[in-house]
C-alpha cells in the first residue's frame, strides 16, 4: 500500500465514523424531544396531590390510583400473559435443540468434579491420617466393650 491509499482510506473511516457520530446524537437529539413534549407522561407528585386532601378525598384518590393503575395492568395483562408464553416456548425449543450438548457438557463436568472430589479426600486423609486412624481405633475399642 502506498501512501495516497493510506491517506485515502484514513479520511474514509474518519468520514464514516463522523457520520456514526451524527446520526447517534440525532437520535439522542430525537429522544430526548420526545421526553420533553407536552405529550410525554410526566411522573406524578403525589406529595402535592394528597397533601391538602381530606380524609374522605384522600380515601376516593387513592381508590381512584388504584383503578387506574388495575385498569393498566389489565389493558396489558394479554401482552403480558402473551410474553410470558412466547418466552417459554422460545426456552423449551432452547433446551430441546441443546439437549444432547447439555447432558455431554454435565456428564464431562461430573467427571470432572469426582476427579477434584477424590483428590481433595486423598490429600484430606494425607493430611489427617493420625486423627483419622485414631478417631478409627476409638470406635472399634468402644464396640469391643459394648
Amino acid at each position: 500500500m502506498n501512501l495516497e491509499e493510506l491517506k485515502k482510506r484514513r479520511e474514509e473511516n474518519f468520514l464514516r465514523h463522523k457520520k456514526k457520530k451524527r446520526e447517534y446524537y440525532l437520535k439522542k437529539k430525537v429522544q430526548l424531544e420526545d421526553m420533553n413534549s407536552p405529550d410525554a407522561k410526566t411522573p406524578v407528585d403525589y406529595d402535592k396531590e394528597l397533601n391538602n386532601l381530606s380524609i374522605e378525598d384522600f380515601a376516593l384518590k387513592i381508590k381512584e390510583i388504584a383503578r387506574k393503575q388495575k385498569s393498566h395492568v389489565d389493558d396489558r395483562k394479554e401482552i403480558i400473559v402473551a410474553k410470558i408464553k412466547e418466552y417459554r416456548s422460545k426456552k423449551q425449543k432452547y433446551y430441546e435443540n441443546n439437549k444432547n450438548k447439555r447432558l455431554e457438557y454435565d456428564k464431562i463436568y461430573r467427571e470432572k468434579k469426582k476427579e477434584e472430589l477424590k483428590d481433595y479426600r486423598k490429600e484430606y486423609y494425607n493430611k489427617n491420617r493420625e486423627k483419622i486412624l485414631a478417631k478409627q481405633k476409638a470406635k472399634r475399642e468402644a464396640l469391643k466393650t459394648n
